[in-house]
């Protein structure tokens, strides 16, 4: 039986990495990969995208493991890599395939949206603030001051902009539902 906690042996292999054992740094990568894909999957709608964004927020975080102070957690720290490393892509994809984006809505199936469609709709309806502290928030199950901590903003701001989120979903959702029926009761 262990006494070892999770955190102390991050700590371990995070000191290991920092000494120059490169091999060490994929006990970080297995334990945060699934993680970290699934926040630049939601942030960037895209498997590709996610899984290169995922390697290269690796990579930035093994080639500035030295900036790491253990103050704060090792977690909060990836995900700040993370969140600036997907802001830019969202930038950048912004400028070149905006476009693309409004061929894809136009032609999406709205009758059978599945469950993926339906979430990416929502998300379609926030900015990447908020999908980002929604994303924290909802799906890795932070508090506020770690959001706080990964956005660079104070957590009473993060709690306040999360309730206005939940709202706008809750309103976007009801507005949606009423227009799906009028189409199902005026077409039926």
């Amino acid at each position: 039986m262990s006494c070892i906690t999770d955190d102390e042996e991050l700590i371990s292999v995070l000191e290991q990495v920092r000494q120059g054992d490169v091999q060490s740094y994929t006990h970080v990568i297995r334990r945060y990969q699934k993680r970290i894909y699934l926040y630049c999957y939601y942030l960037l709608q895209s498997r590709e995208e996610a899984e290169d964004a995922a390697q290269d927020i690796f990579i930035k975080a093994l080639e500035n493991i030295q900036r790491y102070s253990y103050y704060s957690s090792f977690s909060a720290w990836l995900y700040r890599i993370a969140r600036n490393h997907c802001t830019d892509l969202i930038k950048q994809k912004k400028k070149s395939f905006q476009f693309l984006n409004q061929y894809k809505k136009v032609n999406e199936d709205r009758h059978n949206p599945g469950y993926t469609e339906i979430i990416h709709d929502l998300l379609d309806n926030l900015n990447a603030e908020e999908k980002q502290i929604l994303l924290l928030r909802s799906l890795e199950d932070y508090n506020y001051d770690e959001i706080a901590s990964i956005m660079d903003l104070k957590p009473v701001t993060v709690r306040k902009r999360y309730e206005r989120i939940r709202k706008k979903l809750i309103q976007y959702k009801k507005k949606e539902g009423a227009k799906l029926y009028e189409q199902q009761t005026l077409g039926g």
